[in-house]
């Protein structure tokens, strides 16, 4: 039998493929990420906020030519960097994205300035955009002082350059080199006049890193340039440009301090695992992306409350949504925090969290897991 020809459609099924296409939309627009407006920063010492916890600042000091940064939802890129200054003196500027406090310019959130002796691990990440068009450093600005200094110039300040392009040097004069973090550096050490700087220069270029800071913290304080008692106040990450600088990058930056209690054995000292917590990390991984199961167990006999994992996802990797805890930083040092009704871990109990992601290259697991500051299992 010859099928029947469709009849036209009448209003009433016009309207209900309408309501059902406008439904379709309205579910696609809530799963999708929210959009993200660049901001645009030109003022001398001009800033803005990033992922509601970390401050994009232009911080142009050493010139009077003009200088932009355009803050993105994980970084920040210089889109305009006039002028030059002499490769034998101070740079013109220092764009950077921080967590911490910095001329009382504090991040949201922040748990900065805290003592040195009171932080277990300080775990950042990296990804750079480089240019070839310029003279200029990428790198890390870490400072310290002896009291919680919230403004003005620190005592001590430490420099991780991961990047040196053209005829420039770090202050001061090499005095050897060292082993932090898993790689070799050239040690530089002097003064500007109003700091000790100490400068840890990478022989090649880095163009992206996961790293614990207190390693160079630790490292500067064996060097008698700082002590334990001192105060962390400030993670900043960006570049120093002598000639130009436009197009370079900070691709994404993440920074979280756990506090605890460092080289003791007890919870929260760096490398040794704590028996009162264990993480489970089981995941589903196919060709772009993945998702984690994360299961936190209180193996001690007290309660953990407002309970906090810390870890840091490995270099490529981004969390685009999570069940059952918040997520915070998407790239690099990221914290799952519990929710109201989940913030507490029972003795002998565990809570189960999970989430989904994106990742590049080859796929691997995150390592030392920290649960409020205390290394798990």
């Amino acid at each position: 039998m010859r099928a029947l020809p469709h009849g036209p459609r009448t209003p009433r099924s016009l309207l209900g493929a309408l309501l059902l296409a406008l439904a379709t939309v309205a579910a696609v627009l809530a799963a999708a990420p929210a959009a993200h407006a660049d901001t645009l920063v030109c003022e001398q010492y001009g800033s803005t906020t990033i992922q509601g916890r970390y401050v994009v600042q232009n911080n142009r000091w050493g010139t009077s030519a003009p200088q932009c940064v355009t803050a993105t939802d994980s970084g920040f890129r210089v889109t305009q960097a006039d002028g030059a200054v002499p490769t034998n003196g101070a740079p013109k500027s220092y764009p950077s994205v921080f967590n911490g406090c910095h001329y009382t310019n504090c991040s949201p959130g922040t748990n900065l300035p805290a003592q040195v002796s009171g932080i277990a691990s300080a775990p950042s990440s990296i990804s750079y955009g480089f240019v070839g068009s310029a003279v200029y450093n990428a790198s890390y600005d870490i400072w310290l002082d002896p009291t919680p200094k919230k403004n003005g110039v620190n005592r001590t300040e430490i420099m991780i350059w991961l990047n040196k392009v053209g005829p420039i040097q770090p202050i001061g004069s090499q005095a050897g080199t060292a082993s932090v973090g898993g790689r070799t550096w050239q040690v530089w050490r002097g003064s500007n006049g109003s700091n000790d700087v100490i400068s840890f220069v990478a022989p090649s270029a880095v163009a992206s890193w996961s790293f614990d800071v207190m390693d160079f913290v630790r490292n500067t304080i064996a060097r008698g340039m700082a002590q334990n008692n001192w105060y962390l106040t400030s993670v900043q990450a960006g570049f120093e440009p002598w000639q130009n600088g436009a197009g370079l990058a900070v691709n994404s930056f993440s920074s979280t301090v756990n506090l605890g209690t460092p080289g003791t054995g007890s919870p929260g000292a760096p490398g040794e695992p704590v028996t009162a917590c264990e993480v489970a990390y089981a995941t589903n991984v196919w060709s772009d992306g993945f998702t984690a199961d994360v299961t936190v167990a209180n193996t001690g006999s007290t309660p953990v409350d407002s309970w906090r994992l810390s870890f840091t996802l490995p270099s490529g990797q981004r969390v685009t949504n999570a069940w059952n805890a918040t997520v915070s930083g998407p790239t690099g040092a990221v914290t799952a925090t519990g929710l109201a009704h989940s913030a507490r871990v029972a003795a002998g109990a565990s809570q189960t969290f999970g989430f989904q992601g994106t990742y590049s290259g080859t796929f691997s697991k995150p390592s030392g897991f920290s649960l409020n500051g205390a290394r798990c299992a």
